[in-house]
């Protein structure tokens, strides 16, 4: 078993000696996901510790290259506002974004200086209920010349993923060509749809599932449920997967919203826990990260430990994103946009304490996507039924992090 406890008592820092003086942050113990649904209702959490002014935009590497043990985010603006139950967002080559409404089951495009929306269209066949409908978008790196548009989507019977073409030329409305479908039967559910989807460094597309509140398929090596999956842009198994005729990538996933690789290509996810921990995970193929069997670091050796887990109420993770040396994690319940600073050691462990910034001060946490350098764009999710929209919701800010 793998991997460091974090949001607790520990610091792999201290123990390393990375950090000597940096002291530990203490985590409040409080109650998790309902049957109802687990991004629960919005609620602040603890504030997190000060940070420091960092410079510079280090790679994991050798300790010169390392990131500071503190960092800062700050938001510098809003790009667009309005949103209803935004859910998946990618960018475009040239700095625009797509977003997606996972109720209303439509995508616009956001233009990147402006914040001007332009509606491309419906996704046909999309049925929203629960925490299911239209969620993760994603688009390759042959965006340019192909212009396909892939789409996380819940359907009447399954979660699928589907891809359209787009063309920007059409009238507004009318830019999406119909889906077509490359990956059906993924088990849909009320709750634990998983969503996230997204191009690695390899070129294949991820996609993170999840078991649909029946915790049994998420060690069930048939079922696409509680896993990670890994396939070529036409939906089928890679070369290299742990099964040659499987898309599954790993497994014993409760419910995986994010998704994002570091310097070094290795994959991130981050899941949600059930009563007691939220994880962040480094993701092995053919690993199995243990539920329903364990949640959280319970030291079993079958089982991959998470390299940071937090209590439910201070995180609730959906989206995640690698800039300036460390994953940032956007929280649901926990209101709050987390830093978790890379080592790069063959240990895997953080280099430090995770650290929040944003406590409650823009209400619920979707998405987040690299803006490039030191910037990420962040979504908040206050319109989708779980909190008390204000004026403006949703939103799109630019975060700028070190």
């Amino acid at each position: 078993m793998r991997g460091a406890v974090f949001g607790s008592v520990q610091s792999p820092a201290v123990r390393r000696g990375v950090v000597a003086a940096l002291a530990t942050a203490s985590l409040v113990l409080s109650a998790a996901c309902s049957t109802g649904g687990e991004e629960g209702t919005s609620g602040t959490g603890a504030a997190s510790p000060t940070a420091s002014r960092s410079s510079g935009s280090p790679s994991p590497g050798t300790s010169a290259d390392l990131p500071p043990a503190k960092g800062t985010a700050k938001v510098v603006s809003t790009l667009t506002e309005g949103l209803k139950s935004p859910w998946g967002l990618t960018a475009l080559p040239g700095g625009d974004l797509l977003a997606a409404s996972r109720d209303e089951g439509t995508i616009h495009r956001i233009d990147g200086e402006s914040g001007k929306q332009t509606l491309l269209g419906s996704v046909p066949g999309v049925s929203p209920a629960g925490e299911g409908g239209l969620l993760g978008l994603a688009v390759p790196s042959t965006f340019a010349a192909d212009g396909w548009v892939y789409a996380y989507v819940t359907t009447t019977s399954d979660n699928r993923i589907v891809r359209m073409s787009y063309d920007e030329k059409r009238p507004a409305g009318q830019q999406l060509g119909a889906p077509d479908t490359i990956l059906r039967g993924i088990p849909k559910g009320n709750i634990h749809n998983g969503g996230r989807i997204a191009f690695g460094p390899d070129k294949m597309l991820y996609a993170g599932t999840g078991e649909t509140g029946d915790t049994g398929l998420a060690q069930d090596k048939e079922s696409l449920a509680g896993k990670i999956l890994r396939m070529t842009p036409d939906g089928e198994p890679v070369h290299g997967n742990p099964e040659a005729d499987s898309v599954v990538y790993s497994y014993g996933h409760r419910n995986v919203q994010g998704l994002a690789w570091d310097a070094k290509k290795r994959l991130w996810a981050a899941e949600f826990g059930q009563n007691t921990w939220d994880e962040l995970n480094l993701v092995e193929p053919g690993g199995n990260y243990g539920w329903p069997d364990v949640e959280g670091q319970e030291g079993e050796d079958r089982f991959i430990d998470p390299v940071a887990q937090w209590k439910t109420s201070e995180a609730s993770p959906s989206g995640i994103a690698y800039a300036e040396g460390s994953i940032w994690m956007a929280g649901l319940r926990g209101e709050r946009l987390w830093r978790i600073p890379l080592s790069g050691d063959a240990d895997k462990e953080p280099l430090a304490d995770p650290q929040s910034f944003l406590d409650g001060k823009h209400g619920r946490l979707r998405t987040v996507v690299s803006a490039g350098g030191d910037r990420l764009w962040l979504v908040t999710s206050n319109t989708d039924g779980r909190a008390e929209p204000k004026p403006g919701d949703d939103r799109i800010l630019l975060v700028e992090v070190g």
